[in-house]
């Protein structure tokens, strides 16, 4: 059966963007590769590896790149949490951005949040008692 690998973003502050990843969303830095060729250096972040079924964020670094249009393609990093009201209070004491408070989903009954990376990426949290059950 394929199994979903990682997603991958650019970053513009690599180190910033591992502190963001590791210490206010408690991924761990699983990887790091420099390319001295071709400028760049990848960092793989997450809760779990690959190998052990967990989906993880690939962070490139383009050297010469410290800024990105977001465009409106990309929507948002999806991640299940216990509890996403204390997990926003400590996002919050970390020096994390929450955008969307948490709180049930527009029309439903999900409860969600929304924090934003250093980089601008949007990560939803949903309270992890309702993430098989999807938005509704």
């Amino acid at each position: 059966m394929p199994q979903l690998l990682h997603t991958m973003i650019r970053v513009g502050d690599l180190d910033r963007s591992i502190d963001f990843y590791t210490r206010v969303l408690g991924m761990k830095l699983l990887r790091k590769s420099e390319n001295k060729d071709y400028r760049y250096t990848l960092a793989f972040v997450g809760y779990g590896e690959e190998s052990s079924g967990q989906a993880v964020v690939e962070l490139t670094y383009n050297w010469d790149t410290d800024r990105y249009d977001l465009g409106s393609g990309f929507g948002h990093l999806a991640i299940g949490f216990e509890d996403i009201y204390s997990t926003c209070d400590a996002i919050r004491d970390a020096g994390g951005e929450v955008v969307r408070e948490p709180g049930p989903v527009k029309g439903g009954t999900t409860e969600i949040a929304f924090v934003r990376d250093p980089d601008g990426y949007a990560i939803e949290l949903i309270q992890r008692k309702a993430m098989s059950q999807g938005l509704g």
